[in-house]
């Protein structure tokens, strides 16, 4: 996860002077908060969802920066 969090992209919104944030390589992952910290930690929350999720629904995960997470069946 935290190399997946270094990936992040940030942004300051000129319009109402909030930050957004995404992780490109995680479709879907993104943030929208007043502050750049307070980004970051919804950015966070919203990251260990989407893995979560995609782990129950058996869904692959992205390779990032050549970490590979595999989810294998045990009996």
């Amino acid at each position: 996860m935290k190399v997946a969090l270094k990936r992040a992209k940030y942004e300051l919104l000129e319009d109402d002077k909030a930050f957004y944030g995404e992780i490109p390589e995680c479709n879907g992952v993104y943030a929208y908060a007043d502050t750049l910290e307070e980004c970051r930690e919804e950015l966070k929350e919203v990251l260990e969802e989407w893995i979560l999720f995609r782990i129950h629904k058996n869904l692959p995960l992205p390779v990032i920066d050549g970490i590979e997470l595999k989810i294998k069946e045990v009996a």
